[in-house]
């Protein structure tokens, strides 16, 4: 690792630990940075605790690890535009992308600016940069539905800011753009896309604190002499006069609906007061980062896990506007009381990510939910992965189903439970994704449908979710049912390879078999191989160790995932990352194995991973993250696996005990209620758990439940050198499997 690549990081770093000496705010061990280096794809810019705008730099380079817009490595900006997506995979978003600049006369070239690390900063909710071709200090701040910029240029006779709404990188592209000149001072418009959203739609405001002294209108390249343009490619050139103190704000106010609720958004902001509003932004982010607080003496621990619980509240974001409006499923506006999110990478999320929701954020939870029952009203099912009420249809299961178990099991109900359950079996009776020959076969054959594999083991998680759920509401037709649906994952199981592997309608194995392989495209398994997917059990890890032919057996084929070695063979996709022998932490559908061995008995090697993890996996540079963030899930992984539990069956309620890295947290719950962990004797070397009290008696079970974090109280949790030979041994502690334990 070369020094002087992060040393503007590092020079960060310092200013933070120095503010934070004199300070003890969280916030202050933020930052927005990390993840936007190697393959995170995170964004470095402004917003608030899940705001609808996310404003922030686009580098206007095209490819995989620009998917956010920005990546570190890249030395030029070509925008600041008001949405981005957090850490996924697949490039969106980027509207109403707005540049700074000297010039005299209107241009429709690209415009880009060089920039240095060393003049950037990016804080919760604050970003800035100076941009160097035309000497511009460009700073952000934002409420939920309206950015604020700060322009301050050093030439004070040429202050130009343009408009670029054709602006298009990656996946995204324009289809209508519009803006309109109400004044000097006033502009409204909207910007129409497609890509991964199909029907994107971006209504927007702009108030000026100084009106534009010429306002040049361009539509597809041509000059418009009116006071509003529509094309593909609208551009709007202001100028400004010259002033010996030539700073410049703007107000950008947004709805999903239409310019009336963007004109509405403009009101989260009164007068012009830069510093106040990034100040109540900062006092947004202490109040929501403070939910859960840690002790540790090792400042980039801190660092990381703040870090990472910046990035869980990041997305879902909200949707709604100030009217409460928004754009349904079919493009049409419709009214919601409460406030309608969207951006949910469900097949990343519902593993961590959401159920960590349900202890820092219960009192969204509720709204998170009817925003998938609004989906489903008006799209017919539940989403899968939702941007901006479009269905993606990305990635494999139907894993809303999950999130809304979860949220009923846990006793929310801010939401119609019946019309929620009824929207979980309509999800799981589709004729859609290959659920019809799922249901015809007991498995999803790879000559119906590529992903078979991954597919079959993930509609078996997910039909165990609406069997727990129909038992809590006294369905006993449907537990029947949905319980043996669950165990259709043994249907894909070969004991002559020890893996899940595809096998044909006939009945047959689908020959040759290559447990590395991976193949972008048609591939059993998605963004993997048989070693990273054979391990989805989590509802039934027992059920699993019987296939190999008991605990031993499966513990062995665990043993052997992390040492074996971590080539990949065909054409796989990058997101396979962060490998560890075949274990693959920068891709979520690993995750929870390292949780699996407590299952089993063997709680230490629980410890002997996640530890490992934890320390060589994560770090505080910009390319702390060895895989996409994915809308929270990657740090959710760490702030769990850090407070020393993991939701290892996300809708089973048990988070399993692990190795905690922080000497004590204090988790802050509603009704003035707290959950502190302290950890005694905690060190590199002192990682295993030998004791655990709750509040105040002995605990021997080796997962906790989320009713007793939520009831408050403390767990007290002993470490030593050297696996204990008594905690966590016993079938009688151990979690929950559909298969019985015993």
């Amino acid at each position: 690792m070369h020094f002087s690549k992060y040393l503007p990081l590092i020079l960060l770093t310092l200013i933070q630990c120095k503010s934070t000496k004199n300070s003890d705010k969280i916030a202050n061990y933020v930052h927005p940075l990390i993840g936007t280096g190697g393959h995170g794809h995170t964004y470095p810019g402004a917003t608030v605790p899940f705001g609808m705008v996310q404003l922030g730099p686009d580098n206007g380079t095209q490819g995989w690890d620009w998917s956010s817009g920005y990546h570190y490595s890249d030395s030029v900006i070509r925008g600041f535009s008001h949405t981005h997506l957090s850490g996924t995979g697949i490039g969106d978003m980027l509207d109403i992308s707005v540049m700074p600049y000297t010039g005299l006369i209107p241009d429709t070239s690209i415009i880009r600016s060089k920039f240095s690390h060393l003049q950037e900063e990016a804080h919760p909710g604050y970003y800035s940069v100076f941009l160097q071709d035309f000497k511009v200090k460009a700073e952000f701040t934002t409420t939920e539905r309206c950015g604020f910029h700060q322009y301050t240029f050093s030439d004070s006779g040429k202050a130009m800011i343009r408009f670029d709404l054709g602006l298009a990188l990656n996946w995204d592209k324009p289809t209508d753009t519009y803006m309109k000149k109400v004044d000097d001072s006033t502009f409204v418009g909207y910007r129409f896309s497609t890509g991964w959203a199909k029907d994107q739609k971006v209504y927007f405001a702009v108030r000026l604190n100084r009106p534009a002294q010429s306002t040049t209108l361009i539509a597809d390249k041509i000059a418009i002499a009116k006071q509003e343009a529509q094309g593909k490619d609208v551009k709007t050139c202001l100028l400004f006069s010259a002033q010996s103190q030539n700073v410049v704000r703007m107000k950008v106010g947004l709805s999903s609906a239409n310019i009336e609720g963007a004109i509405k958004s403009l009101d989260e902001i009164r007068g012009w007061d830069f510093n106040a509003v990034r100040k109540s932004a900062e006092e947004k982010w202490e109040k929501e980062l403070s939910k859960i607080t840690i002790k540790t003496q090792d400042e980039s621990t801190k660092r990381i896990f703040y870090t990472a619980l910046y990035h869980t509240f990041l997305a879902p974001v909200l949707f709604s506007d100030s009217n409460g409006n928004y754009k349904g499923t079919d493009g049409q506006t419709k009214e919601s009381a409460a406030d309608m999110y969207t951006t949910h990478s469900l097949w990343d999320t519902f593993r961590a990510a959401s159920p960590l929701l349900t202890i820092t954020q219960p009192e969204r939870v509720d709204n998170i939910i009817n925003s998938f029952l609004a989906f489903y009203d008006q799209y017919g099912l539940l989403p899968v992965w939702d941007i901006s009420f479009n269905e993606a249809n990305t990635m494999t299961g139907y894993h809303a189903i999950p999130v809304v178990a979860d949220a009923i099991l846990k006793g929310h109900k801010g939401f119609d439970i019946t019309k929620a359950y009824e929207a979980m079996k309509k999800s799981s009776m589709q004729q859609i994704r290959g659920t019809d020959s799922y249901m015809q076969y007991g498995y999803l054959p790879h000559d119906k449908h590529t992903e078979n594999v991954t597919i079959t083991l993930e509609y078996a998680f997910d039909d165990w979710c609406i069997a727990a759920v129909a038992k809590h509401l006294g369905y006993s037709k449907d537990f029947e049912y949905y319980s043996g649906r669950a165990k259709n994952f043994k249907n894909l199981f070969d004991p002559s390879t020890g893996f899940f592997r595809p096998k044909l309608s006939d009945g047959t194995w689908l020959t040759p078999f290559d447990p590395f392989r991976s193949e972008f495209g048609v591939n059993p398994y998605t963004e993997g191989n048989a070693w990273q997917h054979t391990f989805f059990t989590p509802h039934d890890v027992e059920g699993l160790s019987r296939l190999y032919g008991g605990r031993q057996a499966l513990v062995a084929k665990m043993d052997t995932l992390f040492t074996i070695d971590s080539k990949i063979t065909g054409n796989a996709v990058p997101d396979i990352s962060g490998l560890i022998g075949q274990y693959a932490h920068g891709n979520e559908p690993s995750h929870h194995i390292p949780y699996m061995y407590t299952y089993l008995g063997q709680p230490w090697k629980t410890a002997d991973r996640t530890r490992e993890i934890m320390t060589t996996l994560y770090t505080d540079k910009p390319d702390g993250l060895c895989g996409n963030e994915d809308c929270g899930q990657m740090s959710a992984w760490y702030v769990f696996s850090a407070l020393g539990f993991y939701p290892c069956n996300p809708a089973s309620g048990e988070y399993i005990l692990g190795s905690p890295l922080i000497d004590e947290a204090t988790i802050r719950l509603p009704g003035e209620r707290s959950f502190k962990i302290k950890v005694r004797n905690n060190s590199k070397t002192n990682k295993y758990i030998q004791e655990v009290r709750l509040n105040g008696k002995p605990y021997p079970k080796v997962f906790i439940n989320h009713s007793a974090i939520l009831s408050g109280g403390i767990l007290e949790v002993t470490m030593g050198p050297q696996p204990s030979k008594t905690w966590g041994v016993s079938p009688n502690d151990f979690p929950r499997s559909m298969t019985a334990n015993h």
